[in-house]
């Protein structure tokens, strides 16, 4: 259990790096925003590159970010029962929903959008608007971005598993979002 338990926190280091990379995008994006207008309503001059940057950064944002995410239990949940039962029965419902829903769909996302991105890679693939930008590298986001998931909900099953079985003490308070 301790090589897996190195593994897991291994994976969390790769994820807490991604997530402070995410954080930083999110600055880009906003510099690059306001930028944008600033010179589009000063200057009258507007560029398809600057805002597709935009949209690209937030897609680095959100794919980085989502593992990062899920290592601090800050992602989306279906809260039915989970806030009302014991941390063990948390911790099977977390386990049930990675090993059923989240890493088989993630690694599925990944292997569908491999192609995706090397058939863009292979053809150079430019944006279609004047000005605008190669295409691949986002779609590459998409493919590091599930993968990624992918990992940190494999070091999120090694960590639930250890706690079932002693090795680990995990806090599994969740704040249920207000509505």
């Amino acid at each position: 259990m301790s090589g897996l338990l190195a593994a897991s926190r291994l994976i969390d280091s790769v994820s807490r790096i991604m997530g402070k990379l995410s954080e930083y995008m999110v600055l880009f994006c906003c510099l690059i925003s306001a930028g944008n207008a600033i010179v589009r309503y000063a200057f009258n001059y507007s560029s398809n590159g600057w805002l597709e940057i935009q949209w690209y950064l937030f897609a680095f944002v959100v794919m980085l970010g989502a593992s990062h995410a899920l290592r601090n239990n800050e992602h989306v949940r279906v809260d039915l029962i989970y806030g009302a039962v014991s941390d063990k029965a948390k911790i099977w419902i977390d386990i049930f929903g990675l090993i059923v829903f989240l890493i088989p769909v993630c690694i599925f996302l990944t292997w569908l959008c491999w192609p995706f991105f090397t058939l863009s890679y292979q053809q150079g693939e430019i944006s279609g608007n004047a000005g605008g930008l190669i295409r691949w590298p986002v779609k590459l986001i998409l493919v590091a971005g599930f993968a990624l998931l992918s990992l940190q909900g494999v070091s999120e099953l090694i960590k639930r598993i250890a706690a079932l079985t002693g090795h680990l003490k995990i806090d599994m308070t969740y704040e249920k979002p207000l509505q």
